[in-house]
């Protein structure tokens, strides 16, 4: 809103005015996964108990850059900028505008990928653990052919969730094939297209880097013919808004987001106060949430 009004020229609020602590900004990569909205909200609400006001930056395709926003938000004197996903969790994307920021000294805090280089602190769910929740379930119901459907090669979560596929399928004595493992962009169609092709390939169960791209899937293998939960089992990640209401309901893997988005409030707003905050990155437990989409492998 504020960043709406100060492009179109409008005067700000006069509470607002020359109040350079009060701003934070929020830089979002999408709005249409569910998960970004729930952050925004969460977030947004514990900067307001402290005082401040976010600044909602949401990237449009062809639209405004992630670095257009920064030079934005450094103009607007910001006090601090949360990052909830962005160019940051993309090993090859460019860094500057972070790097920008890191010279300023403005507080930063990201959400769910830390930057090589740069000491900004991490607020993140586990992948690993998220991964071995998912895999663990599908085993136990007699899956032995799974799948991964996950994001672009650099996208630093997909990496760890591969990574971590990798080490429990090792774990348990066999090996995940790479006909097995598909990438795609993050949304419906992506996971539909992705699906189709480990379907083809003889996957029974199908482990999702997000709950848009697992209703993809569960799409792709209805166009086949196969029925989900029946033929085949699909789990999400995230468990965003309204999955429970699905059809069937999605069992996926809750990020906590609650106390991610108030534990990276509180790190900024350390910053923001002038106290020391440890580098590195803070881990929080993801919780596997089963309803109706997994279900025990059909023998034969």
């Amino acid at each position: 809103m504020l960043t709406a009004l100060d492009v179109l020229g409008y005067e700000r609020p006069t509470q607002l005015r020359g109040e350079r602590a009060r701003l934070v900004g929020l830089v979002l990569p999408e709005l249409q996964n569910p998960i970004f909205p729930a952050f925004a909200e969460v977030i947004g609400g514990a900067l307001a108990q402290q005082g401040l006001t976010p600044v909602l930056c949401t990237q449009t395709k062809g639209g405004v850059s992630e670095a257009d926003y920064v030079e934005l938000l450094l103009q607007q004197q910001v006090s601090g900028v949360v990052f909830a996903g962005g160019l940051f969790a993309q090993a090859d994307a460019p860094h500057d505008h972070y790097r920008l920021l890191a010279e300023r000294r403005i507080p930063v805090v990201l959400v769910n990928a830390s930057i090589d280089g740069l000491d900004f602190p991490c607020i993140s769910c586990d992948d690993a653990v998220a991964v071995e929740q998912a895999w663990r379930h599908l085993a136990s119901l007699g899956h032995e052919h799974i799948g991964l459907v996950l994001g672009p090669g650099d996208h630093v979560p997909s990496r760890r969730k591969l990574a971590a596929a990798q080490a429990v399928a090792e774990a348990a004595g066999t090996e995940l094939p790479e006909e097995y493992v598909e990438r795609s962009m993050f949304s419906l169609e992506g996971g539909q297209a992705a699906t189709g092709r480990l379907l083809g390939r003889g996957v029974t169960g199908i482990i999702c880097a997000s709950d848009p791209l697992a209703l993809g899937a569960v799409r792709a293998a209805r166009r086949r013919g196969l029925a989900v939960p029946g033929d085949v089992s699909v789990v999400g990640f995230d468990d965003s808004a309204f999955m429970n209401c699905t059809e069937p309901p999605l069992t996926t893997v809750r990020q906590p987001i609650e106390a991610m988005g108030r534990a990276a409030v509180e790190l900024l707003t350390a910053q923001i106060q002038g106290g020391e905050v440890p580098p590195g990155e803070l881990l929080f437990e993801p919780e596997l949430v089963v309803r109706g989409s997994t279900a025990q492998v059909r023998r034969g």
